[in-house]
């Protein structure tokens, strides 16, 4: 992960899954990402605090590279570059 500021990690793709609960930001991401091609960033938007967790596992797992994250005022974001 970078310590970069989130206003300089571009991104090809958003996602909002602000609102949702566990499974479903990390389900909707997975289907995003699958449309989008490799080297591609796809920052995540999400309110569920079991995302932290969630997010940094798939990445590891799947092979993605959680480039960043941020947590404010019950807010979770997440910048991840597909394999």
């Amino acid at each position: 992960m970078t310590d970069a500021a989130s206003g300089a990690i571009a991104c090809d793709a958003e996602l909002d899954a602000s609102g949702l609960s566990c499974p479903m930001p990390l389900l909707k991401a997975k289907l995003e990402l699958n449309r989008l091609a490799s080297g591609a960033v796809l920052k995540v938007i999400a309110t569920d605090p079991g995302s932290q967790r969630d997010f940094r596992s798939f990445a590891r797992l799947a092979g993605h590279e959680l480039l960043h994250e941020e947590a404010e005022a019950g807010t979770y974001r997440y910048w991840l570059r597909k394999a």
